[in-house]
């Protein structure tokens, strides 16, 4: 019999059910075969030996003097024949032929058999996948197409693809190969079927971690968002946990040859790659590429509302066709990003519209404490251009005082890249955010008020050796009276 083992062990192979669900399928296949023989499977015993080569079943009757019920019970007289030591009240185990079963029965058994292995493999199968929905991409081939959608086999269980998740580039013909993000598990009455997608921005993310050793196995570089269109184009903001490596160029990889190989699995599909920036300013930067932006101006931090300021030449490509680019670039920094040219800023006689707000948060009256935040450095100044701000980092001219000293003897506009507009944009920041302290630590008590000098234009205290008032930037002149 150890063609019934052998079977098992290939049915649990082919299927994945264990062979205890297996033994436990065969075991209540002869019990429902035996109900359909004698009425009742409450005293039927199905006994496997260990190596489960050989099945025995028993029938567990009563001994009585005077049977009732055959099926449960059985003469002393008989029993004795059987078992000499026997009594009446003890119970015996019967062997019983299974030849001997009813051919309607053994019919029963098959199909209660064929039943539970169909629920079992099913129920492996649900708890295989129900953990990979959103989270893997899997591989099948094309089979057919009906009202649309698309049918996918993927070996043991077959998968679906709507129209609706299916990228508007792409076509197939049979036995296409067909990457796809599992979206969702059903149960039908053929079996399990998987729904499958290939719009989903998580496909790309999964594409790019397959191709990006630095995400998938290293983890060094992260991606913190994927917006997508699909069919046209995507936007990936990527960022890295090493401050030297650039979390772009790996994704991109040597002559593009990384992410070259995500674009041929979407067809053609155009991506962006870009840097992650918690500065809104840079990050709605990089989100318009491939625009090239001059400015980025927040107009309401709260309502995350903001303006993004381009050249005239670069104005269509921060829209896109039809709105994609600017469209994709809000969803993935999650902002509403207003795109304008210079000449359409100009109109509008903007003033940078965060600085201002955060000044005024910054330095109102508080009721019940009038703490202000120090600030030394221009580039913690809100709003302050992050490469002036890098250019003043890099010439030692980022302390406020050093840079209102530098900017009255012209020294500022010897830095290379730094204009005079870059200046004048700076002192107007300084001037409207930055309320300098009164150093005076009363040693001059003594000395009036009358004797100092004041601005004429906003009151703050100023020095004879002063070109321009250090709080609202007028130009100022000393003469002898």
């Amino acid at each position: 019999m150890s063609e019934m083992a052998d079977a098992i062990r290939a049915l649990s192979a082919e299927k994945g059910i264990s062979e205890d669900s297996i033994r436990q399928t065969i075991e209540n296949m002869i019990k429902a075969a035996y109900k359909r023989t004698y009425g009742t499977a409450d005293n039927c015993i199905v006994s496997f030996n260990d190596d489960m080569t050989d099945v025995a079943v028993y029938s567990r009757k009563v001994i009585v003097d005077g049977v009732y019920d055959p099926s449960q019970e059985i003469e002393l007289e008989d029993a004795l024949k059987l078992s000499p030591e026997c009594e009446e009240g003890d119970e015996i185990d019967i062997l019983v032929d299974p030849k001997d079963f009813a051919r309607s029965a053994v019919s029963t058994g098959k199909q209660a058999a064929h039943q539970a292995l169909s629920e079992s493999f099913k129920d492996n199968l649900y708890n295989e996948y129900k953990d990979k929905i959103g989270t893997e991409a899997i591989v099948g081939y094309y089979q057919r197409e009906h009202n649309g959608n698309i049918y996918v086999n993927l070996g043991k269980v077959e998968g679906v693809l709507p129209a609706k998740y299916q990228s508007p580039r792409e076509t197939y013909e049979k036995n296409d190969r067909i990457k796809a993000l599992i979206v969702d598990i059903k149960r039908t009455n053929n079996g399990i079927q998987l729904v499958l997608s290939r719009t989903d921005p998580r496909l790309v993310e999964k594409l790019v971690e397959t191709e990006v050793p630095e995400i998938g196995e290293q983890h060094i570089v992260g991606i913190h968002k994927v917006v997508r269109e699909a069919g046209y184009r995507t936007k990936i903001a990527v960022y890295s946990n090493k401050i030297d490596v650039d979390p772009v160029g790996a994704c991109v990889g040597l002559k593009g040859v990384r992410i070259q190989a995500v674009i041929r699995e979407l067809e053609g599909e155009k991506i962006d790659v870009l840097k992650y920036d918690e500065d809104p300013h840079e990050f709605i930067k990089n989100a318009l590429s491939p625009a090239e932006v001059k400015r980025v101006v927040i107009l309401d931090r709260d309502k995350k509302e903001a303006l993004a300021i381009v050249q005239d030449s670069q104005f269509s490509l921060a829209i896109g066709k039809q709105g994609q680019n600017v469209r994709l670039a809000n969803k993935l920094c999650d902002w509403a990003i207003d795109v304008k040219t210079e000449e359409q800023a100009a109109e509008l006689d903007l003033t940078e519209a965060d600085s201002r707000k955060a000044a005024e948060t910054l330095f109102a009256e508080q009721p019940e404490q009038e703490e202000y935040e120090e600030v030394t450095a221009v580039s913690q100044l809100p709003g302050v251009d992050a490469r002036v701000a890098d250019l003043l980092k890099a010439s030692g001219m980022d302390d406020i005082e050093a840079f209102i000293a530098a900017s009255k003897d012209g020294r500022l506009l010897e830095i290379e890249g730094l204009t005079k507009e870059d200046v004048d944009a700076v002192n107007k920041i300084i001037s409207e955010s930055v309320q300098f302290e009164d150093e005076d630590d009363g040693s001059d008590a003594g000395e009036s008020e009358e004797e100092g000098y004041f601005c004429p234009e906003c009151g703050a205290r100023i020095t004879l050796d002063m070109t321009r008032c250090p709080k609202c930037g007028v130009e100022l002149v000393f003469e002898e009276d």
